[in-house]
């Protein structure tokens, strides 16, 4: 075995440190977190054999292994170790200074394109651009809502820079999300058309089930959990707008499936209905802020801490007044995915992430 090689025991001469890159490091660290160079490619979007033979040059450059390749995930060997400690100091400075960058250059912001699906349009877009003006009062602001899959596609088309939507992009490499909020399917109904009670399940097969279309993201939500409990529900109606849903559910007198903001933005006369939870295993969605990875700074966790203290604000004292047992229905979500009480999500806000930088 030569000396130098990743084979070899240990280090065998100085190391030239002017060889070892940013991304040789990026990698280390992303097979160091994994355990594993299938992992790593896919986390970087790199291939397998691009992480392995980056692994190598390093290791080559250090005269020594940095992975026990034999164990399954992969560990460091010591000299891997002091590396990582070295790695994850050096990414970190070089991120902290991007940000810093990134923020310097944001203040000449001249334009910023929003997308925000329609359910929280009114609620929260006009908070939102305020906001953004007085952050970047240069900035000229576009505005658009719409359907969560046509933001996330505008998003990924660059036609949209920051969306608050339902839908992730299919490859998150180039993203980052941020957890606002998550909600549970409820029963709509208009008023006496179900009576509720042990027997609801059963009714929901006489009564007219009004049915979001296929095409629509919260319809491929339901039907896909339909089929996953095999139920089937004979629905004569089916739209492509919650306000139709609901207007044609009180014509017919009918029920169907939808979730607490897709009530608040439809049914301005909310008392007209009846609501109720599911009578079989439930579901829900939850709603991101996503934007372009490392384009626009600490903006996009701002938007999000934002959108949180509006929800917590505006939006849940509504949707617990539909009902009493809706508390649980809707929550506040942290950047870990995790609920944040109402005052939690307000005091978060205020404590500094939404201010200018």
């Amino acid at each position: 075995m030569r000396p130098g090689s990743p084979g070899s025991s240990g280090i065998t001469g100085p190391a030239d440190f002017s060889d070892i890159s940013l991304r040789s490091l990026q990698v280390f660290a992303a097979v160091e977190e994994t355990g594993s160079m299938t992992l790593a490619a896919a986390r970087l979007g790199a291939s397998r054999s691009g992480i392995s033979q980056q692994i190598t040059n390093l290791e080559l450059t250090l005269g020594a292994p940095l992975f026990d390749r034999t164990a399954r995930p992969m560990v460091l060997t010591p000299v891997g170790v002091v590396l990582r400690r070295h790695a994850h100091h050096i990414l970190e400075a070089v991120s902290a200074a991007r940000t810093e960058l990134l923020e310097l250059s944001l203040s000449a912001l001249v334009e910023l394109r929003l997308g925000i699906i329609d359910d929280l349009d009114a609620s929260v877009t006009p908070e939102l651009v305020s906001h953004i003006r007085s952050l970047y009062p240069r900035c000229q602001l576009s505005v658009s809502s719409g359907r969560s899959d046509s933001l996330t596609s505008g998003l990924v088309k660059r036609l949209d820079d920051v969306v608050v939507t339902g839908v992730l992009p299919e490859d998150m490499s180039h993203f980052e999300d941020y957890p606002i909020l998550r909600e549970s399917f409820i029963i709509a109904a208009a008023s006496g058309a179900l009576a509720g009670g042990a027997g609801l399940r059963r009714q929901l097969e006489t009564a007219p089930f009004v049915r979001y279309t296929s095409a629509m993201p919260i319809g491929q939500l339901i039907n896909q959990h339909l089929r996953r409990l095999r139920i089937e529900l004979p629905a004569p109606f089916a739209f492509d707008a919650s306000r139709s849903v609901f207007a044609m559910m009180q014509k017919c007198g009918g029920w169907t499936i939808t979730t607490p903001l897709c009530l608040l933005d439809a049914a301005p006369e909310r008392e007209t209905f009846d609501y109720f939870r599911l009578p079989f295993a439930g579901f829900t969605r939850t709603i991101r802020l996503v934007a372009r990875r490392e384009e626009l700074g600490h903006l996009p966790g701002r938007l999000a801490s934002l959108c949180r203290r509006l929800i917590a604000e505006q939006i849940l004292p509504r949707v617990h007044g539909v009902a009493p047992w809706t508390e649980d229905a809707l929550v506040v979500l942290g950047n870990d995915g995790e609920p944040l009480t109402k005052d939690a999500a307000i005091a978060a806000a205020e404590a500094g992430s939404c201010s200018a930088p």
